[in-house]
Formats: C-alpha cells, structure tokens, sequence
C-alpha cells in the first residue's frame, strides 16, 4: 500500500510546490495575528478541500490556530506543525521565492510551510486509497509556536491525549533523519536591584546591580554540565543609566537547555535558590523551562522502528537523532504519548538566509507520513 501512497504522492508534485510557494508568499511572522490569520484562512482551504471539517481555534494574543479531524472512530494520530514563522513581514521583498537546481528557496519554506503542504498530501493520500482511513487523523496547526506556543499549549495537550501517537510536521535533521530526542528549553529573567549613588564622589554609598549580576553570572555558569547536555547561556544583559553613576539596577536573559527531566528540574530549583552575594543588593528570578524535555523513551523507539519499516517499503534508509532545539513534540512526549518529530521536508537553513527545501524529497516524504499513519491506526485497532 505504501507504493500507492508514494505514486500518488508523486504524481501531485506540481500541486506540492505550488502550494508551499503559495503559503510562503502569505509571509506569517508570530507576533503579527493579521498576517498569521491570512496564511491560517489560505491553510484552512486546503483542508476543507482535501475533505474534512476545520475548526477555528481563536488565539488570545497570537494569530487562530486550525484543527482539522478527517476519518471517524475511537482512535487518532495527531499530525502536529504551526504556521507561524520567524520572519517579518517584507522578509520576502527583499529575499524572494527562488528555485536553483533541486532547491527552493524562500523565508518559512522549510521551517515549516513545506512540512503543512506534507501534512494534506498525506492526508490526501490516506483518502485516496482503496482502504480509506482506518481510523481518525486530526491535523493541528497552531500559530505561535516560535514563540513559546503560551496560546496553543493547552489545545495540544487535550488533543495528544486522546491520541495513539503524534506525527510531528517539523523540519528533520540533516539528510532526513528523524528526532526522537530534544532538550528542554526555556528562559529565565533574572533582576537585580541595588542603590545609586555618585561614582566618583561617594561609590562607597552605592550598590552596584551590574557588581552583583557580574557575580550571578558566573553563578549561573557553575550550574553547567555540557557533558550529559545541560546548558546556561546569559544571551542578554542590561543595566546602569549614566557612566558616573553606581548602577541601581540590572537584568538579564538565561536560555536554558536539559536534555532530561531530572536535569532539567535540578537546574530549576538551582535557579530558584540564588540568593544576592553583595549586601544591600536584592535579586528576583522569574521564567523557567517551558519546554520540557523529549526523551528517546521506549515508546519513542518503536513508533521509529515503525517509520523504518514503512521507510524501507519505499526503498529508503530512515535515521534518527537528537537536537538542542525544542518545538511542540516536547509537549506530546512530556505526556507519555508516542512522538516523533523532523517528519517534515528534506533541506537545510532554518531561521537562516538560505533556507529551503528539496524538491525531488517532497512525493517520499509525504507517502512516508501517510504509510506510518496507516499502520499506526491499524495497529491500534
């Protein structure tokens, strides 16, 4: 069956393209919810014309999230991507929509307006088939994922949990590879308040905010353990008002990674528990880890092995691998429900200059959705 799905996919090709230099064109950056809602109503047509019922799912601060269900029954995969790019508005103006060779270039093509494309032909192809669904597909795409995804969380969530496993849309690794593992992540803002005073006539009356998160820092620093994959990174810092005055206050940004649960809370209560180390100085953390850690569980290495097998129908070696980066996937698998993610286009340079897709991978790709969402429901049942 899985050939069917790859001829199918192939023969919709000029369709796949179109399509995702047509999204791409609806630039759709997080924080503009006009823009992302343009992009979300072209989306939404796509759906409803690869015959399913589409709900909108209004964003309180973002732009409207899509849920699309198709088939019928007890059980359900969760196809799970986002609209919302990285890229403001005019980005395409001043980087337009190219092709070279195999390549197509343009700014959210491969991150991941290519993976929503993907995602209906798939969906598309399930449909065609002489089966049909063995079961319900339920589609979400959500509009403030760069972001956070603070609007969309809890949708994901209600949805996962009702669901065998969930088929992450976003871009994979490097040639292809699946993600089965990626860090938590999460930013912490840490504050500091001390007392002014003249620089030059009485420093002694001051307390330097700058003196005493110059100290925190290197607190922060100590909390390290790049070894087993946990990582403070300090990436903003501010403070002071006038070069002659003792600085009364100061901040900064910690990103923060962890490659585990356990390691990821550990770093949460060492944040929590700093204390200031200059008297007169008062110090406040806020934020934390809002992407919990997606570890490579058992569960998470079958429904792999499965894409495997379904990979090796179509005559192609599927890998997989871990990254530093987070995305929704982290949601689903911090619940316990089967997840994998990268099942999305094949290129290279996500928030980059030169990102893009390969066009030759798109037919594969999308059969490969659709092969693994058929033995997953069938597996189920």
């Amino acid at each position: 069956m899985t050939t069917n799905y790859l001829a199918f996919c192939e023969a919709a090709l000029p369709w796949m393209v179109e399509t995702i230099e047509a999204l791409v064109r609806l630039e759709s950056p997080t924080g503009d919810k006009d823009a992302v809602n343009a992009c979300g109503r072209q989306v939404a047509r796509l759906m409803q014309e690869s015959g399913c019922t589409v709900r909108v799912l209004p964003g309180e601060t973002a732009g409207d999230h899509l849920l699309a269900e198709y088939g019928s029954g007890r059980r359900q995969v969760l196809l799970l991507g986002h609209i919302d790019t990285v890229w403001p508005v005019g980005e395409l103006e001043r980087r337009p929509l190219r092709r070279e060779s195999d390549r197509l270039f343009g700014p959210g093509v491969f991150d991941m307006k290519a993976g929503i494309v993907l995602a209906i032909l798939a969906v598309r192809a399930l449909q065609a088939s002489s089966t049909g669904f063995p079961g319900r597909v339920v589609l979400l795409l959500t509009s403030d994922e760069e972001t956070g995804s603070a609007t969309s969380r809890r949708i994901i969530e209600d949805v996962a949990r009702s669901s065998e496993a969930v088929l992450v849309l976003e871009p994979p690794l490097p040639g292809g590879a699946l993600k089965t593992a990626r860090k938590g992540c999460g930013e912490f803002h840490m504050r500091v308040t001390g007392k002014p005073a003249h620089a030059g006539i009485e420093p002694e009356r001051g307390v330097s905010a700058i003196r005493e998160l110059a100290r925190q820092i290197l607190a922060i620093e100590a909390l390290q353990d790049p070894a087993s994959g946990t990582t403070l990174s300090v990436g903003i810092v501010r403070g002071g008002t006038r070069g002659n005055v003792i600085p009364a206050e100061a901040e900064a940004i910690v990103d923060v990674r962890a490659a585990t649960l356990e390691a990821a809370e550990r770093v949460t209560q060492a944040m929590r528990a700093l204390r200031p180390q200059i008297p007169g100085a008062a110090l406040s953390v806020t934020g934390g880890i809002d992407r919990p850690p997606f570890e490579r569980t058992p569960a998470v290495e079958a429904l792999f092995r499965q894409a495997q097998a379904v990979a090796a129908t179509l005559e192609r070696t599927l890998g997989e691998g871990s990254t530093g980066g987070g995305s929704d996937g982290n949601l689903t698998a911090a619940l316990n429900v089967p997840t994998l993610d990268g099942l999305g286009a094949v290129g290279a340079g996500a928030h980059g200059f030169d990102e893009h897709v390969e066009i030759s991978e798109l037919p594969w790709r999308a059969a490969l959705v659709a092969g693994l969402v058929e033995r997953i429901l069938a597996r189920a049942n």
